[in-house]
């Protein structure tokens, strides 16, 4: 079992972050609101995990305006999807393993 569990990625084991790749990853991007409304979290908390993720460099953070409006939009990098499929394949793995 060891050797399923070296490909599971530590910093996808928060729900949250989990859930910004699963988002991430079938969007071209997502804007900071969608997913507080998507995810059901506060500012501090969404921003304190987008940082994390940010800092693997596994998103990238985009900032405009529309209108005179702040706007900042998430997309995933080729490195944040790459290791997001090794996750889920490093997972789905560990399901279907017979004992």
């Amino acid at each position: 079992m060891k050797d399923i569990l070296v490909n599971i990625n530590r910093l996808f084991e928060s729900r949250l972050r989990l859930g910004i790749m699963s988002m991430l990853v079938v969007n071209q991007s997502v804007d900071f609101n969608t997913f507080k409304d998507h995810l059901g979290v506060t500012d501090g908390n969404l921003a304190s995990h987008m940082s994390s993720l940010e800092k693997a460099k596994y998103i990238k953070v985009n900032k405009s305006f529309i209108g005179k409006k702040p706007n900042t939009t998430y997309s995933v990098t080729a490195l944040g999807r790459r290791e997001f499929n090794e996750h889920l394949d490093a997972l789905e793995q560990l399901i279907n393993r017979t004992v």
